[in-house]
């Protein structure tokens, strides 16, 4: 019989480095993660910034791309 394979979660596990980084990025942003104050994140900001967060994790000499792909639209220009 196969040994079932080995699942490793904990510290430094590339999704706990990505929530990490979110967590980051949040509290950069001034974004409230509870729902409170005059930034919270919606449920959308969550998902988004997340797969950003462990896309770069994961593929980190990717990072220019991933901030590339997942870069807000540029502003308007002012007149």
């Amino acid at each position: 019989m196969a040994d079932n394979p080995i699942v490793h979660i904990g510290e430094n596990s590339p999704e706990e480095v990505a929530y990490k980084l979110l967590q980051v990025i949040a509290d950069v942003e001034n974004r409230e993660r509870y729902g409170h104050g005059s930034h919270p994140v919606d449920r959308e900001w969550v998902l988004r910034t997340y797969a950003q967060c462990i896309r770069a994790v994961r593929l980190p000499n990717l990072i220019n791309d991933v901030v590339k792909e997942f870069a807000p639209p540029p502003a308007p220009p002012k007149r």
